[in-house]
């Protein structure tokens, strides 16, 4: 019986209304990263929130956390405003946070200094945190004699010795390698269920949709630009719920659909347009390397799938999380190799033409492909072909782009379609001179 089952009937811990963040962008304009996102967290649930790089969701933690106020809207922890830092909200993060200059106890009870704690029994509870996250005997340890389970188990007993209502979870199995995040969120949730974490709910940021699926009550999915929770799913399965059982992979199913449905309504998809800000050369495009491209397309084409694959089956496959498969299948989507549609991908006639064609016969019709479906790429082509040296510093497409979109962004779609007009051979491109030239490099 899991002790920390879901309590709905109770008040929400933490009540999110309306909230909105937005920076400001070099050229005076809002950039909106969260749009009107609400949420509540009661007793005894673990929440997921799932969606690619660029939703919003480690911002909306970070509002939550009272770290960075949001725009517009409230987050309310007990009925009230959180406008810094609460004593009952704790975080564990994806890089373990620790002060390599203090031993694993010093660390785990950084948090109950700041309380004010006496020291005896700040030792007491410290090492009790220790113990119950398995690393009974390294309390003199330093960080760097550790592994990175060991350091990120760490990071849970400092979040876990403040006995928090709630702990905000930030990719924290996500630098660790499989079967050490296995482990990890396997004690995590026994724990849990055994009703022995100081806590009342977890609020898990994630990318990884097999790991939501394992550890969350309901997932709450996000789009992008700006990130919106577009579908609520809940996950009705007892604990311990294992990846091959029929029901868990009917729900990662039903998770690939909702992120890769087309707009009904309010909900907008998170693999489409929406994934674009501009229109035309304004088109933001996401790093994925035609090496990939090239890989997925072949995978898809290949037996058993024949041109057509259930989007779970082939990201366990290939080993694709949410920000690589998502990416890759929405470039091919772009580049009109495959088209993406209830969590299924099917390649098209080009797409099925360029799986079977050599490596030249592959190179020219991505090309054809590039220049005809992406506005920037053809633009860049245009100027270089009209200019009488064909070459143009790479300031020049940057400052277009910025009035389109954020400067990180701008950086990533240049040097997305950088690799990609490489790939194609529609243009060089120098580093050393940051410029785009017709003649290959010297």
């Amino acid at each position: 019986m899991n002790n920390a089952a879901p309590a709905l009937n109770l008040e929400p811990l933490l009540d999110v209304q309306a909230v909105n963040k937005s920076f400001r962008k070099p050229d005076g304009d809002d950039l909106v990263v969260l749009e009107n996102v609400n949420l509540t967290l009661r007793p005894g649930e673990i929440v997921g929130l799932l969606g690619r790089s660029g939703s919003g969701k480690s911002t909306l933690l970070r509002s939550i956390a009272g770290l960075d106020p949001p725009s517009g809207g409230v987050v309310s922890y007990l009925g009230h405003p959180v406008l810094s830092p609460a004593a009952g909200i704790a975080m564990v993060f994806q890089s373990f946070a620790l002060f390599p200059w203090l031993t694993v106890l010093e660390n785990v009870q950084l948090g109950l200094e700041a309380l004010g704690m006496e020291p005896a029994e700040m030792r007491t509870r410290a090492l009790k945190a220790i113990d119950l996250i398995g690393l009974d005997g390294f309390e003199s340890a330093y960080p760097r004699e550790l592994s990175g389970g060991m350091r990120q188990r760490v990071g849970f007993a400092r979040a876990l010795v403040v006995h928090p209502n709630i702990i905000l979870m930030d990719e924290p199995f996500s630098a660790l390698d499989i079967l050490t995040a296995e482990t990890l969120r396997t004690d995590f949730l026994e724990l849990w269920g055994e009703g022995q974490l100081p806590i009342k709910a977890v609020l898990l940021v994630t990318h990884n949709i097999e790991e939501a699926v394992q550890m969350c009550d309901r997932l709450l999915i996000f789009s992008t630009n700006p990130g919106r929770i577009v579908s609520e799913i809940p996950i009705d399965l007892p604990q311990p719920r294992h990846t091959q059982d029929p029901r868990f992979r009917a729900v990662v199913d039903r998770v690939y659909v909702e992120m890769t449905a087309r707009p009904r309504g309010e909900i907008r998809s998170t693999i489409k347009s929406e994934r674009f800000p501009g229109s035309g050369i304004g088109t933001a495009l996401t790093h994925v390397s035609s090496t990939v491209l090239t890989g997925l397309i072949e995978a898809v084409n290949e037996p058993p799938y024949n041109g057509k694959a259930d989007l779970p089956v082939i990201a366990e496959e290939q080993h694709l999380e949410v920000d690589d498969l998502f990416p890759a299948a929405e470039a091919l989507q772009m580049l009109r190799f495959a088209e993406v549609e209830g969590g299924d991908m099917k390649l098209t006639e080009a797409g099925l033409q360029f799986a079977r064609g050599d490596t030249d016969e592959r190179k020219k019709l991505f090309a054809r492909h590039l220049v005809t479906y992406v506005p920037l790429a053809a633009h860049v082509r245009r100027v270089l072909d009209e200019r009488a040296s064909h070459t143009a510093p790479k300031s020049r497409f940057f400052d277009e782009l910025e009035d389109y979109m954020a400067e990180d962004a701008a950086d990533e779609t240049l040097r997305t379609l950088i690799s990609w007009g490489r790939y194609a051979e529609i243009f060089a491109y120098d580093d050393n001179r940051q410029a785009f030239s017709l003649e290959n490099p010297a």
